[in-house]
């Protein structure tokens, strides 16, 4: 880690400073360590600073260990990424207020710009259980990385979704990543962190306390290009993530749920709100489709074509075997040597995404 990232993380270790106060300090001083480096008395008139704050940031310099927090990160196989390097990611960089510093173990991978969260209460039924492992899986299968906050319930499911359809998923902490909470899903954080990424920009010893948590949905709404509610109480902090989503200008999505249940007040009070209903993948493809279509997932190359968007293995065989000539269900299924319902529902897919068209008589081109 260089200099300057190791002011960065010392500032992140600094009580009171956040990304806001940081931008202001950055704005006069001209990069972190600079920052580091300021007298008190220098101080004076930046916005957010006031006499406490300048006492707390001149004592930091004696009282923040980063050499015991680089220590930590490394014992637990963890990763620290500034903000300002070139592997943060793009989703989170864009919010109004992303951390200075993210605690990684796993890996962020370009093309998780293709993310989509999926949220819920942790007191769930087996319904919403179910709606969220099918969400998660559909859309893993599509492309997408599923992100969520590995707590009980719902979240719980939506990576388990994500997993077994061999999908990227994210999981946000709200401890930092030297603890996993809830405990009974340390073995789960740990099949995520090799089959994508458990993140937090908490330092690495910090408790799950309660006031962690609606700040940490602000990370699981930023990373994503929206939000799933599958299903939530009056005051499920899954709502809190919906209004981050809001916050952010993301889609937000709720799957309708049972009126005369407990477990679905919120979710239908986001239904009343405006929220997109999601009854199935298509739901949600088509409205992040033309967004989906001009991110950047390289710092050289912008996505126009959607070709370029992330496919998995047997949309990738049954999207080679087609061209400008038009090909039959039939004759696709017997090239790809899969079954017929894979290659219908792989088709749909393709076709929602404006990867492929349909002709008259069920025949498919390239679009």
């Amino acid at each position: 880690m260089d200099e300057e990232s190791k002011a960065l993380l010392h500032l992140s270790l600094t009580k009171g400073i956040g990304s806001a106060t940081y931008r202001a300090l950055h704005e006069r001083f001209g990069s972190a360590s600079a920052i580091l480096n300021a007298r008190k008395t220098d101080l004076g008139g930046i916005p957010g600073i006031g006499p406490k704050l300048a006492d707390e940031f001149a004592c930091s310099r004696d009282s923040v260990d980063i050499d015991k927090e680089l220590a930590l990160a490394q014992e637990h196989g963890v990763n620290i990424i500034p903000y300002t390097h070139q592997h943060y990611p793009q989703n989170l960089k864009a919010i109004y207020d992303p951390p200075l510093v993210l605690y990684i173990k796993g890996e962020i991978n370009p093309k998780d710009v293709l993310s989509i969260a999926i949220v819920g209460s942790r007191r769930c039924s087996y319904y919403g259980q179910s709606q969220s492992k099918r969400l998660a899986r559909l859309l893993g299968q599509s492309g997408f990385t599923i992100v969520s906050g590995l707590a009980r319930g719902i979240d719980t499911a939506a990576h388990q979704g994500a997993l077994e359809s061999d999908a990227r998923t994210i999981a946000v902490m709200g401890c930092g990543l030297g603890r996993v909470y809830p405990r009974e899903n340390r073995e789960l954080a740990e099949r995520i962190s090799c089959q994508g990424a458990v993140v937090s920009e908490l330092p690495m010893l910090t408790p799950p306390n309660e006031k962690n948590f609606p700040p940490r949905n602000r990370l699981i709404s930023g990373l994503s290009l929206g939000v799933v509610v599958v299903e939530a109480g009056q005051r499920s902090g899954a709502l809190i993530t919906a209004h981050w989503a809001l916050e952010q200008g993301k889609e937000v999505f709720a799957v309708p749920g049972q009126v005369d249940s407990p477990y679905s007040r919120g979710t239908n009070r986001l239904l009343k709100e405006g929220a997109k209903l999601v009854e199935d993948l298509r739901d949600i493809i088509e409205e992040l489709g033309p967004l989906a279509e001009t991110l950047s997932i390289d710092e050289k190359e912008d996505i126009q074509d959607p070709r370029s968007l992330a496919l998995n293995s047997q949309e990738k065989k049954i999207f080679s075997l087609l061209s400008s000539r038009p090909k039959t269900i039939d004759e696709i299924t017997e090239e790809s040597q899969l079954p017929a319902a894979n290659v219908a529902s792989t088709l749909m897919i393709l076709e929602i995404r404006k990867l492929v068209k349909q002709l008259s008589g069920k025949r498919f081109v390239k679009a």
